[in-house]
């Protein structure tokens, strides 16, 4: 006789409110088009099993910042999402107007003026198979957590970096915003392992790639602004948004000029300033790269000055930013 225990539907449902541990503290709401509206329990924040974002990976994301009551660059971030989902077949069951309205409600439940906001479009519940049609149709999940915060430290000090064992990702994978992330799970792993804060991946012509969920740029000897090309790697929000306010600081021959170029891990080593750009972080500094002391080995100036223009604009710039409270 088995003696696995068959729940009933209120042992289930008592289940899964205890379950609620400190791990989840951290996240203030989610929307769900499964079920028709906003739930705050993180208990109760769930996704059908047999969605096919869940067990094949099927679905787009994106994730974006609410600082002090303003969502930070959200248009660019529609914009991505649309891409992805075109770039996959993936309609989604909403206008972006009706998509930026469950948002801002989102928010605005959770209580929060500042979160990481994360929204989710799957293929939707439906069958096991890694066939689309099976599907009842595409669903949206959007999650409010509180912001993740780098140590302090991090930004004072600087973080190390080491190239990469895993390939990149083909070209023409790496430029959608996919929901099936073990390629950066396992770059994840590997900087654990190698006890760094992020690896990079290095193409097979031996040019810098991107972080598990980051990218990097250089500054060079020669104070040129450069970072991978995109059509390798992932075309972040923050970095592209820090390459148009840079162009101040070529205008007045700070910065010499700004470029997606192939840069040969030689150049990284001998490079001035070494920078993480990201949506939680925004800009971190390197200070090694592959054990090799990046400029001083220390949090630079032009590091300092992308981080301060930066947060300047989501304070103060209102064409990028849009006001939830």
């Amino acid at each position: 006789m088995s003696s696995l225990k068959i729940l009933a539907q209120e042992e289930l449902l008592e289940v899964v409110i205890q379950r609620a541990s400190k791990y989840s503290r951290p996240y203030l709401a989610m929307y769900s088009s499964w079920f028709g509206g906003i739930v705050k329990n993180p208990a109760c924040m769930l996704i059908p099993i047999d969605d096919h974002m869940v067990h094949r990976g099927d679905g787009v994301f994106e994730a974006l910042k609410c600082v002090n009551g303003k969502l930070y660059l959200f248009d660019r971030h529609m914009e991505r999402l649309l891409h992805s989902a075109r770039s996959i077949k993936l309609d989604l069951p909403v206008t972006v107007d009706e998509l930026k309205n469950i948002v801002i409600e989102t928010i605005r439940v959770s209580g929060a003026k500042d979160a990481v906001v994360r929204i989710f479009v799957s293929r939707g519940p439906g069958g096991f198979s890694a066939d689309p049609l099976e599907t009842v149709g595409p669903q949206i999940y959007v999650v409010v957590t509180e912001p993740l915060t780098p140590p302090k430290e991090h930004y004072e000090k600087g973080v190390t970096v080491r190239q990469s064992k895993i390939p990149m990702k083909p070209s023409h994978i790496a430029h959608i915003k996919t929901c099936n992330y073990l390629h950066s799970v396992m770059m994840s792993m590997e900087a654990h392992e190698m006890k760094v804060d992020f690896t990079v991946s290095v193409d097979e012509d031996g040019c810098l790639g991107e972080g598990p969920t980051e990218n990097i740029a250089i500054i060079t000897s020669g104070y040129e602004f450069l970072v991978p090309k995109f059509g390798k790697v992932l075309r972040g929000t923050t970095v592209s948004r820090a390459m148009e306010l840079a162009k101040d600081l070529v205008k007045i021959k700070v910065l010499s000029r700004i470029a997606e170029e192939c840069i040969p891990l030689e150049e990284v080593y001998r490079a001035h300033e070494v920078m993480m750009f990201g949506t939680t972080f925004d800009v971190l500094p390197v200070v090694r790269f592959d054990d090799k002391k990046i400029g001083h080995g220390q949090p630079g100036p032009f590091y300092k000055k992308l981080l301060k223009l930066i947060r300047e604009d989501m304070e103060k710039n209102p064409s990028v930013s849009i006001p939830v409270f």
